[in-house]
Formats: C-alpha cells, sequence, structure tokens
C-alpha cells in the first residue's frame, strides 16, 4: 500500500467493513441503517435550532454520520469545510477584527441609549407585582 500524502483527502465511497460490501443485500441493509441514524441525529439538530441545544453541532453531526457510506455527504462536508476554514482566516485577519469589534461596540452603544430612552419614557415596570 502506497502512502498518501499528508494533505490529501481520504477517497469517497462507503467505509463499510469488506464482508459487508461483498453481500449486496447486507450492505443495503446497512446503508438503510445508516441513512435512518443520520436522519434521526440531522432531525433533532433541526427540532434544536429553534430550541436550546447545539442545534448546527448536531446537523454536522448527522452529516459526519451519513458521509460514512454517501458520497453526497462527503461532498457536502468537504465543502462546508472549506468554507468554514475560508471564512476563519478571514475573521482572523487584523482588519476585519477591528471592524467587527468597532460594529458590536456601536449596535451596544445603540442598543443601551434605545433602552436608556425607554426606561426614561415609560419608567420601568416588572411584569409581575411582588407586593400582593
Amino acid at each position: 500500500m502506497a502512502a498518501e500524502e499528508p494533505n490529501a483527502e481520504p477517497a469517497l465511497g462507503s467505509r463499510a467493513p469488506e464482508f459487508i460490501k461483498a453481500r449486496r443485500a447486507l450492505h443495503l441493509s446497512w446503508q438503510v441503517g445508516v441513512f435512518v441514524v443520520g436522519l434521526a441525529v440531522v432531525g433533532a439538530g433541526v427540532v434544536m435550532l429553534p430550541l436550546p441545544g447545539p442545534g448546527w453541532l448536531v446537523i454536522f453531526g448527522g452529516m459526519a454520520i451519513w458521509a460514512t457510506e454517501f458520497v453526497w455527504a462527503q461532498l457536502v462536508l468537504r465543502w462546508t469545510k472549506r468554507k468554514v476554514t475560508e471564512a476563519t482566516q478571514k475573521a482572523l485577519d487584523p482588519r476585519v477584527r477591528r471592524r467587527n469589534i468597532i460594529l458590536t461596540s456601536v449596535g451596544l452603544a445603540v442598543i443601551v441609549v434605545l433602552g436608556g430612552i425607554y426606561v426614561w419614557k415609560f419608567g420601568l415596570e416588572m411584569p409581575w407585582n411582588i407586593e400582593q
């Protein structure tokens, strides 16, 4: 077996053991099982998007499960990894970081000023009555 290059991407395709791949019915059953488990994990991630929980992380976990058997999922994960790496490199650029810090500071200042105006204009009244 030839040594792979350090940065070479792994080959696409099924990672099922050879004895499973050699038997068509067993391999199809294996793929259906992987698909169902991946679908359950992706579904849980989608449910977690509006609810508390690591929604996107769980969705990508489900995609990783699918990527063990399906080429399309492997290609999606490679594309996603490439885009995340590009975004990380861009975010680490000192000019972009400075811009993001300035925009965040201005946004927070606007929120504080608007909150202060609201409290000054309408007062701060809690929705529950403590004295009952």
